[in-house]
């Protein structure tokens, strides 16, 4: 039987192969204000790459034993882990893949530390800037590239048709040498990445570019896939979702559950307001032919609680992979013309107008989750983004440490509000259960909340 755990020490490689002693410091401060929780939790998801669970709590009580240390040499730092899962490691080696984002965690903690000291978190513009320095301190924003980059949004549990379909949506991109960003875990993440590779190799296009974008709360739930080969993790949900929708070019929606829906509505939300009523943006939520009722429901849903203007902003297709991917590389070029015609980037939306109450972060708290304003007496962007807050919670009860903790302690989330709106809330949530979009296939469900109706 071989190895479940392993030992060993390698250097991260690249510009990370030299940290100062107070980086060091930093990253191994085990203080309440030090940053070792936070590196050795995203460096053990790191490492876990491929594991089948979307449970972040089961996984961190698994690895109890895991630890990682810094060593400084005259050449250059080195990583020493103890009890590391042997799967990320061939013949002794670590892999090469796993050893490049293994950097961008050592990179993205330590800049995201050093940013928040210099910019002011509760200013709107202040937080745009930290995640523009972000992105382009991660490699991201490629100035001299045409608007290429396909969002995809999806879930993490999903049927293997709908995820060989965003997988065939991902080889006519490639096909058209679109490059593709998700949120870098397993499924509705990882099929248009794969699909994106075989069609881009076919053009003989090299290997492409496959952004994955995460945030320490859920990259232990959704460990970035292997085929990732640019990754940032941004320091939390508000700014990983901002990042998402201003580097984007187009962005296409597979199924998915809470987080495909909290994606969905922070998006919605965006657009919804007036001052971005001529942004050109392709939206496309698409599936195979399976899914044809789940963005039924979906779309019933948004007429229900944010209206017909809300659902003019996209597109429903399914099972047409080839027009989706007609409609992203089409979609791009209206993005390119409107940005030049503005002297706006092409790399990074600067004039998307994105409200405070979209980028600061929500604490899905039990308090929280109850004062939750859910009713039409407001504008229906303001709407979405408490619609977007209650998916949060419930992707943190779900699946993230603190949120699956809070619960055990303190029993399910109340979630309260008009019953135009929390009726629709229940009825949508309730078939995502029935269909095992809130938990992997074959994990029983216990739902982390109660809705009032």
């Amino acid at each position: 039987m071989s190895k479940q755990f392993i030992d060993s020490e390698f250097s991260p490689g690249g510009l990370l192969g030299v940290l100062s002693k107070r980086e060091v410091t930093h990253l191994l401060d085990t203080s309440q204000g030090g940053l070792y929780t936070l590196f050795r939790n995203c460096c053990l998801a790191v490492l876990n790459c491929g594991s089948h669970t979307d449970d972040s709590k089961a996984l961190l009580d698994q690895h109890k034993n895991f630890d990682i240390r810094i060593l400084q040499q005259e050449r250059g730092i080195k990583l020493q882990v103890f009890n590391a899962p042997a799967d990320a490691f061939v013949g002794g080696e670590i892999i090469q893949g796993i050893r490049e984002h293994l950097a961008a965690v050592v990179r993205d903690i330590l800049y995201a530390a050093d940013l928040i000291q210099r910019f002011d978190s509760s200013n709107s513009q202040d937080i745009s800037d930290m995640v523009f320095h972000m992105l382009r301190n991660g490699g991201i924003l490629q100035a001299p590239q045409d608007p290429n980059l396909v969002v995809c949004w999806g879930g993490h549990s999903i049927s293997r048709e709908e995820y060989d379909y965003s997988k065939e949506v991902g080889y006519y991109l490639g096909l058209r040498m679109l490059n593709v960003c998700t949120g870098c875990g397993p499924g509705a993440m990882k099929g248009p990445m794969k699909g994106a590779n075989i069609g881009r190799a076919k053009q003989r296009g090299g290997a492409g570019r496959y952004v994955g974008i995460t945030e320490p709360g859920i990259i232990a739930a959704e460990s970035p896939n292997p085929i990732v080969n640019e990754l940032v993790i941004l320091p939390d949900i508000e700014k990983r979702l901002e990042a998402f929708i201003r580097c984007a070019h187009g962005i296409i929606i597979f199924p998915g559950g809470a987080g495909t829906m909290e994606e969905l509505l922070y998006l919605l939300g965006i657009m919804l307001h007036p001052d971005n009523s001529e942004q050109p943006m392709p939206i496309v939520l698409t599936g195979p032919a399976s899914a044809a009722e789940y963005f039924a429901e979906i779309d019933a849903f948004i007429h229900t609680t944010l209206g017909a203007r809300a659902q003019k902003l996209y597109q429903i297709i399914i099972d047409d992979p080839v027009m989706v991917a007609e409609i992203m590389f089409n979609g791009k070029n209206s993005v390119r013309d409107y940005r030049k015609q503005h002297s706006d980037a092409y790399n990074f939306n600067w004039m998307l107008y994105i409200e405070a109450e979209f980028q600061q972060p929500f604490l899905p708290t039990h308090d929280n989750m109850k004062s939750l304003v859910l009713d039409r007496t407001q504008p229906a962007h303001q709407l979405a983004a408490n619609l977007r807050r209650a998916f949060s919670g419930i992707v943190a009860g779900n699946v993230k440490e603190e949120g699956i903790r809070a619960i055990e302690q303190y029993g399910v989330f109340e979630i309260e509000g008009e019953k135009a709106i929390t009726q629709p809330l229940d009825k949508l949530l309730t078939r995502f259960i029935k269909q095992q979009r809130m938990k992997l296939p074959g994990t029983t469900y216990n739902p982390c909340y109660r809705i009032k109706k």
